[in-house]
């Protein structure tokens, strides 16, 4: 009997522990809030608003009516010139009609475009799955027709968040979105390969915690928050 056997025979034999608990994370979350009750949309926008800007995201109010024209003031200020968004999404036809320079549609395989997409693009704009109060955190959740790309190379990261989409913690964000009960046709949960938690533009640091901006991906990140008139 050689050493490996051994010791697997030795494993197999020994008395077998209980199975660890599996956490209640609901009943967590319910004691924490009965110390410190969540707060309302005003109190989510305005945490949210703050820790974004502590991770260096720029959050900029805008409106169903006037957030495109928002963008396009924003890509003149920024110098873009081109502009990465998905051609098959529902704000596709509002972004096209704005007036935008150099809008880039994301309709063919990287491998086609792959020098042009890395070296040649300012911008990409994702809309997002909804945002984290607690954290200053954005939701964004990649497909076909927003693929992780759009959020990851270009330098400066447009994203689009509707303020109604807030939510005080990740958990709130999971159980409200039901996230593992999205179901496809194949009865298979629904999420993307990499549901994303973006707090701020890409940054790192070397050993002596000098801070990087934009070394694995966006150096800036823009929010373009829809609030109602009265929130601006």
């Amino acid at each position: 009997m050689n050493a490996r056997t051994n010791i697997l025979q030795r494993l197999r034999v020994a008395p077998q522990g209980k199975p660890p608990l599996i956490p209640d994370v609901p009943a967590f979350y319910d004691a924490v809030r009965s110390k410190s009750p969540p707060g309302d949309r005003a109190a989510r926008i305005e945490l949210f608003c703050e820790k974004m800007a502590f991770w260096r995201g720029e959050v900029v109010r805008v409106t169903h009516d006037n957030w495109a024209e928002t963008l396009r003031a924003l890509c003149i200020s920024k110098n873009v010139n081109s502009l990465l968004y998905g051609p098959q999404t529902s704000y596709a036809t509002k972004l096209e009609t704005a007036g935008i320079t150099g809008l880039k549609p994301y309709d063919r395989p990287v491998d086609e475009w792959k020098t042009e997409l890395f070296r040649d693009t300012d911008a990409g704009f994702t809309s997002t799955r909804g945002g984290i109060a607690e954290t200053g955190t954005l939701i964004v959740w990649p497909d076909v027709h927003e693929p992780r790309l759009m959020s990851l190379v270009p330098p400066i990261h447009f994203a689009l968040l509707d303020a109604d989409h807030l939510h005080d913690t990740l958990f709130d964000a999971m159980t409200a979105q039901n996230w593992p009960g999205n179901k496809t046709s194949l009865n298979t949960t629904a999420m993307p390969t990499n549901a994303l938690l973006i707090s701020g533009p890409s940054k790192t640091a070397d050993i002596q915690v000098t801070l990087a901006y934009g070394a694995h991906g966006p150096k800036e990140l823009v929010i373009l928050m829809l609030v109602k008139e009265g929130e601006l």
